[in-house]
């Protein structure tokens, strides 16, 4: 299995996460604030830090992040 959304959030930039994150930190990491790293990670050249969609499923299914808020 790939990595946890822990072990991937450690890889990334602290401060380009506190940023997406900000003022939402009380709930649960949403997929759009993930992507939002991911094309920064792209435009960025830093593609290999971005998570494998075995890995989003995973993190969705398993519930470490929202897909969406009702």
């Amino acid at each position: 299995m790939g990595r946890t959304y822990e072990e991937w959030l450690a890889q990334q930039d602290a401060d380009l996460v506190k940023k997406v994150r900000a003022g939402d930190e009380d709930n649960k990491p949403l997929l759009n604030q993930i992507n939002w790293i991911w094309v920064n990670n792209l435009m960025n050249q830093k593609a290999d830090l971005n998570p494998s969609s075995a890995e989003l499923l995973d993190w969705v299914t398993s519930g470490q992040i929202d897909a969406m808020r009702k």
